[in-house]
């Protein structure tokens, strides 16, 4: 029987008088993918946000691999791979000396980094500025980012945001299904797309404003249910 890699218990985030999140619980094990789905401003970034440790919950209880957190996120450093709306770069130094910086930070050496750069498909503009990039391109390079320590759990916000089909396909080998059953790769993964996003899914939550309002396996899901979180 599997562990579980990500377990949330009536968590609860506000912003001011805006409850962003309000009761929501999770369980997911240990090399399976969750996709949440949920119209803008439902708390599909909040929660991801949360779980990455870089939000501090209001209220319930939130683990993740292992680790309870806030309190104890320093534990997961460098086993979690985060990708939100920000590519969390800087745009003046190349990708080279992007994911330099990060690998350090993260206690990868220089090989991987050389490594990513091929995964991606950009070590031909590895050299240049950050900013001389096209918004795919840079996707790209943040994906490379979240994968630099091939972390356990990946949290990926519309990780294939301007990406043409032959760089989604590309990608999946540092952000798909793992496909080394001795290491497991457990994703969280935020979408809009309900066919794309069941696809990926082995469970799916539907939020709409920070409440649940679907919780089911995937197989069990129509993309008409998905639909009608939008509506």
């Amino acid at each position: 029987m599997r562990s579980c890699a990500v377990e949330v218990e009536g968590l609860a985030r506000h912003f001011g008088e805006r409850e962003a999140l309000d009761g929501v619980s999770i369980s997911l094990a240990e090399g399976a993918t969750l996709v949440v789905f949920g119209p803008n401003g439902a708390g599909k970034t909040t929660l991801l946000r949360v779980l990455a440790g870089l939000l501090r919950p209001h209220a319930g209880e939130v683990r993740v691999l292992g680790a309870d957190l806030p309190q104890h996120a320093h534990a997961m450093r460098g086993r979690v791979g985060f990708i939100g709306h920000e590519p969390l770069l800087y745009r003046e130094l190349t990708p080279r000396e992007n994911l330099r910086f990060h690998a350090r930070l993260q206690g990868v050496g220089d090989d991987r980094v050389e490594e990513v750069l091929g995964a991606v498909g950009i070590e031909g503009r590895a050299a240049e500025p950050l900013r001389s990039l096209s918004r795919g391109m840079v996707q790209r390079v943040a994906v490379a980012r979240a994968a630099l320590a091939d972390p356990p759990l990946l949290l990926l916000d519309e990780p294939y945001a301007n990406l043409d089909p032959a760089a989604v396909e590309l990608l999946q080998p540092l952000i798909g299904r793992s496909a080394d059953p001795a290491r497991p790769r457990t994703r969280v993964i935020c979408s809009h797309d309900p066919a794309g996003g069941l696809a990926e899914a082995d469970a799916v939550l539907g939020l709409r404003a920070g409440r649940v309002a679907l919780s089911s396996p995937a197989a069990s899901t129509g993309a008409e249910e998905i639909t009608e979180l939008y509506r």
